[in-house]
């Protein structure tokens, strides 16, 4: 896994948590890094699980809670450092629905070696995007929450539903929904 998922997500732990809990969860997790990275390092996942771990037993939260809330802040990065991938899209669905073929292309030039989920789409249309996630890491809860700051980057409304095609979460089906914008 690349480097700066983890200096982002150690960052958030330590402007949401504290850095007294960034420090225990980086003592307490057995990292054969010893918790220090690089943004272009690559690091073992079972790193990130044991902090989202350590970190969902010391603040009560659940791991897919801080998963999500780690993915809404990752998406901020995404935006300030690469404005210009969202500047091809007319919208979120159509973003969206090119992550496969041309946004992950996109990264996997920037971070080489990035171990990235898979999605499919299955079907499309103006308002609605259906597609698969598969992925070993089952941080499909991350997925969501950079789908709805998608929709809120291009100040649209939008219905997420998420089904687990396999209990653990390897395999999820994503329905999502452009919604109308509410009339005041």
């Amino acid at each position: 896994m690349k480097g700066i998922v983890f200096t982002e997500f150690l960052e958030m732990v330590e402007q949401e948590f504290g850095l007294e809990v960034l420090d225990q969860i980086i003592n307490e997790s057995d990292l054969s890094s010893g918790g220090v990275y690089t943004a272009v390092g690559t690091y073992d996942f079972i790193e990130m699980q044991r902090l989202i771990v350590k970190l969902s037993e010391k603040t009560g939260l659940s791991a897919n809670d801080l998963l999500y809330a780690y993915g809404k802040t990752f998406f901020a990065v995404l935006e300030k450092n690469h404005a210009n991938i969202f500047s091809l899209y007319d919208g979120p669905l159509e973003m969206l629905a090119s992550i496969e073929n041309h946004i992950h292309v996109e990264v996997r030039k920037l971070y080489p070696g990035a171990e990235l989920p898979t999605f499919r789409v299955i079907q499309q249309d103006d308002n609605f995007l259906e597609m698969m996630y598969y992925s070993d890491r089952s941080m499909y809860m991350f997925a969501k929450a950079l789908m709805v700051q998608t929709f809120d980057h291009f100040l649209e409304n939008s219905r997420i539903e998420l089904e687990k095609v396999q209990d653990d979460g390897t395999q999820v089906r994503f329905r999502i929904y452009k919604e109308p914008h509410a009339v005041n």
